[in-house]
């Protein structure tokens, strides 16, 4: 169990290096936590895995009890964060929509500007991928430009006519299509959490 730990935080941690030397900051889409990409998320998961898991690994070949009991605090300490971190979700639901809209809408101000690559390349993804235009909608693109402007992945094949924009609000459409896989998601956790227990 403790070998497959450490294989899979090998795995997640080469994919996060992998996006964090290919795709620089890519999924920053916070203003407030600017570190809080998905490359780095990997980083430090993969690293946490790994780590535990090679404490794990060390005290079962050589049969210590102490490292053993480290292996077990650490896992402890990681199933009660996840399980807070799902119960204060779920309690503070409205609460977590609005910050999260707010922080995303400064972070349109900071779109196409210098050291905030990772910023633009995922709006501009997000934008894309989803059709969708803007937080809200596509007029919050209109405090960012102080005209009635949206950048060109706001657009039906990059036509800057009004009536060519995604009219869909991008975080009500990715907060869709999280709810409608959220039941692979649960799955997922609550395998993470069985395999930890």
């Amino acid at each position: 169990f403790s070998l497959f730990s450490q294989l899979g935080g090998c795995g997640i941690l080469g994919v996060g290096i992998w996006l964090a030397v290919t795709q620089g900051n890519f999924a920053t889409l916070s203003s407030s936590f600017p570190s809080l990409s998905a490359a780095n998320l990997l980083i430090v998961t993969g690293t946490c895995v790994l780590v535990i898991g090679f404490v794990g690994c060390i005290g079962a070949i050589k049969e210590n009890k102490c490292l053993l009991l480290s292996f077990f605090i650490m896992l402890l300490i990681i199933f009660l964060l996840e399980l807070t971190v799902v119960i204060l979700f779920f309690v503070y639901t409205d609460k977590i929509d609005k910050y999260a809209q707010r922080d995303l809408k400064k972070g349109l101000h900071l779109y196409g500007t210098d050291g905030n690559i990772g910023l633009t390349n995922a709006w501009s993804i997000i934008q894309t991928d989803f059709r969708c235009c803007g937080v809200s909608n596509y007029t919050d693109w209109f405090e960012v430009y102080n005209t009635t402007r949206v950048p060109a992945y706001c657009c039906l094949e990059w036509l800057h006519s009004p009536g060519t924009w995604w009219k869909a609000p991008c975080y009500e459409t990715v907060k869709v299509w999280l709810q409608e896989n959220l039941l692979a998601v649960g799955i997922f956790g609550l395998c993470t959490a069985i395999v930890q227990v």
